[in-house]
């Protein structure tokens, strides 16, 4: 049962991504604005709920994801420049990934430290 538990997920997920670029070839908007939807955020929080029944968990979880967003703003404001300026697709998606990464790791260890702070009295 396990098993069919984590194809369901995946198929569900990856239907997500591909129904996204599908709709993207056809309308770049609505495209756009299918993969925006925190969809896989929703279906996390579903499966996490379903699996746990922990509110709480999903609580600290919903905030980490919050925070974590912020740092993939870094992909989507580089990319485009660094097209309009020249690069080419792979130059500019890879420059764009590595400053994504830095970002991220910056944003990890911000609320690593934010989390044990709080967590001591």
């Amino acid at each position: 049962m396990l098993w069919q538990n984590i194809l369901l997920r995946i198929l569900l997920s990856g239907g997500v991504i591909v129904a996204a670029s599908e709709v993207a070839k056809r309308n770049s908007l609505f495209g756009a604005l299918i993969i925006s939807l925190p969809l896989a955020s929703i279906m996390t929080l579903i499966w996490l709920y379903h699996d746990t029944g922990d509110a709480e968990q999903i609580a600290v979880f919903s905030k980490e994801v919050m925070w974590l967003v912020l740092p993939s703003f870094v992909l989507f404001i580089s990319l485009p420049i660094l097209l309009v300026r020249g690069f080419d697709f792979w130059t500019a998606l890879l420059i764009s990934m590595v400053l994504t990464a830095a970002c991220y790791l910056l944003g990890v260890s911000l609320l690593g430290h934010a989390s044990a702070s709080q967590s001591t009295p």
